[in-house]
Parts: C-alpha cells; structure tokens; sequence
C-alpha cells in the first residue's frame, strides 16, 4: 500500500505536466456586406476627400462562453494595395452563437488610394481584405488579445454610385 500512494501522486504529477487542451477558440470575423455610400476627391473645394463605406460585419463565437469585443480595429486593402484605417464598434456575441454588427466607415481619399475607391464606384469587382486585430472578453476567463491576421476578405462589387 505504501508504493501505491507514491505512485499515485507521481501519475498525478505527471498528468499534470501534459498539455492542456486549448480552452478558447478564436472568434471570426466575416464582411456580410460592403456597400461605398459616397465618394469625394482629392482636388475639389468641398473639404477634405473621403470614402463613406457602410460594412455589414457577421461575429461569431465558437466558445462555451459568451464574449465581448472591442478593440477592432482593421486596415482595408482593395486590390492588393492599402486604403485605410478603420476602427469597429463593440460587440457581443452569444456563447456559441453569432451577432451582426453594422459599421459605418469614413476613410480618408488621397491620390494614392483614389483608384481604388473609383473602381468601387465605377460598379467594378475588386478583391478586398481586412486585417486587424481585436480584444475579446470572455467574462470569468477574461480578456484576450487576438490578431494581427486577415479577418475576412472577398469580392466587392456594386452598383455605380458615380455615372462615369
């Protein structure tokens, strides 16, 4: 009997020593729609030029736990190239379930990312990425920070909002 309690705390120890397997699983973030509202250019009296995007933004939580994010933020890239800074609101997504989230987005126009915006608004096919990085609060295990890595990407193409 004196063995088998020795025994029994060294398996213990050394079940103990395994790894644990993962306890939290990386969200997902997926673009439901992308729609460009309105587009002004560099070079025109009205102000400083922008491209109001309005996103359509599906989060969902594979975890046992409910969660809140916050923290987004992404940069878009259109085409290969990068376009913008874009800040997301906070959202809370259910244990095991998703939420959608609408974000409205003002980028800012330079000579650089002007041909991007126009073939948007030209009804042209582009490819788009988001790559960012977010916090998420998982209530009683607490906050994590996830990222950077692409969050969601696909086509974009719309109907013209400029008529050449």
């Amino acid at each position: 009997m004196r063995l088998l309690v020795p025994a029994a705390l060294v398996a213990c120890g050394l079940a103990a020593c395994a790894p644990a397997p993962q306890v939290l699983q990386v969200p997902t973030i997926e673009v439901q729609s992308v729609r460009l509202t309105r587009l002004s250019l560099p070079g025109g009296l009205g102000g400083a030029p922008v491209a109001d995007l309005k996103l359509k933004l599906r989060v969902t939580n594979p975890n046992a736990v409910p969660l809140k994010m916050s923290n987004i933020e992404a940069t878009l890239v259109i085409d290969g190239a990068q376009v913008g800074q874009a800040e997301f609101p906070r959202v809370n997504v259910p244990a095991r379930g998703s939420a959608d989230q609408d974000a409205d987005v003002s980028l800012p126009v330079t000579l650089t990312t002007a041909a991007s915006f126009l073939k948007v608004a030209r009804g042209q096919g582009v490819t788009y990425r988001l790559d960012g990085t977010f916090t998420a609060d998982f209530g009683p295990l607490g906050p994590k920070n996830f990222g950077p890595f692409t969050l969601s990407q696909g086509q974009w193409k719309q109907n013209p909002i400029i008529p050449f």
